[in-house]
């Protein structure tokens, strides 16, 4: 199976050493030449992945008719504001057929589409082609081969069957379900609890805090994706709480460390300034609001978190578990 990964940051390269571990011939579209001839090269990602060692099969180049050509599988995992202008490029390399597979967990700004919806619409391939990649997801973790667990979906079952066959290897276990609604809104909603949670560890909240935020921050996905659409027991399973849990409690997580240098006191610019890496559930705030809105779900996690960014809510203020939502008092 010759594969072909567009993105060489954490997630990309780890991923790609996940399908290099799993048999298949893998190439790595990285932008920076010396990332790529560093891939190629010393087998390393320095930038990204210190101390790990990639697969020597992996090959990797800045030019994407290399990278793309005779691919039989495609991931994404570009930055999600980046995604449509970077399939406009890459729209007429993309071998006629292939199933398309997003690693990304965000939504789109302006439009509010989901990363699946945005590849459909610029590719203009049928939604049984492309599928979703969602889990408790560390890269670093998972790149030093810790064992680990995800979740592929996509409206077709053959499509996502295919690729989870691609990514597994004794390491990395990939299941699968046909909830792509659940399983993307799933990885793009821990994001912005994990930034809660960074929020009050950075303030210097305990346990207690954490783990009541935690909870409800389940009830808050579970009802924003069951309103669009997707099922209650994707939230319950390794999309929903097992990526909400793994982003929450890792300092490895871009989304709570982020969340972290807010309750330490830093302004919304002088995180993005300090963060080496995209922390996607800072883009998605704004996006998950409007669209909760549209469907009339309460959000006071989310929406406390919108404040601290805005400079509105003091981070020692944030105490979005102790909000009356619509399950009362009397809500669990």
């Amino acid at each position: 199976m010759r594969v072909a990964v567009l993105g060489a940051g954490s997630w990309g390269t780890t991923f790609a050493k996940v399908l290099a571990d799993g048999g298949a011939d893998v190439a790595v579209w990285a932008r920076r030449t010396e990332l790529a001839r560093e891939i190629m090269q010393s087998h390393r990602n320095s930038d990204y992945l210190p101390g790990i060692n990639l697969p020597r099969g992996i090959q990797s180049s800045t030019k994407l008719p290399e990278v793309l050509a005779g691919a039989e599988q495609v991931y994404i995992s570009v930055p999600s504001q980046s995604l449509r202008e970077n399939l406009r490029i890459v729209r007429e390399l993309i071998p006629a057929g292939v199933p398309v597979i997003s690693l990304m967990k965000g939504v789109e700004k302006g439009t509010r589409y989901r990363m699946s919806e945005v590849i459909v619409q610029e590719l203009d391939i049928d939604p049984e082609r492309v599928a979703v990649v969602s889990g408790p997801n560390l890269a670093l973790e998972i790149a030093k081969e810790q064992p680990t667990a995800a979740v592929v979906s996509s409206v077709s079952l053959a499509t996502a069957s295919a690729v989870a066959l691609t990514a597994t290897n004794p390491y990395f276990r990939s299941f699968v379900n046909t909830d792509v609604i659940g399983t993307e809104f799933g990885g793009v909603l821990k994001n912005l609890i994990a930034v809660a949670i960074g929020i009050v560890d950075g303030v210097g909240y305990g346990e207690n805090t954490k783990a009541s935020i935690i909870t409800r921050g389940l009830v808050e996905m579970t009802d924003f994706a069951v309103a669009f659409g997707g099922r209650a027991e994707t939230l319950a399973g390794l999309a929903g709480l097992g990526d909400l849990i793994a982003t929450c409690e890792s300092s490895l997580s871009r989304n709570n460390t982020a969340g972290r240098l807010l309750g330490q006191g830093y302004a919304y610019g002088e995180v993005i300034a300090q963060m080496n890496q995209t922390a996607e559930g800072l883009s998605s705030v704004a996006p998950v609001l409007e669209l909760a809105a549209s469907k009339g779900v309460e959000m006071p996690i989310v929406s406390q978190v919108a404040e601290v960014l805005a400079g509105t809510l003091n981070p020692r203020d944030i105490a979005p578990h102790l909000t009356t939502d619509s399950t009362g008092p009397q809500g669990e």
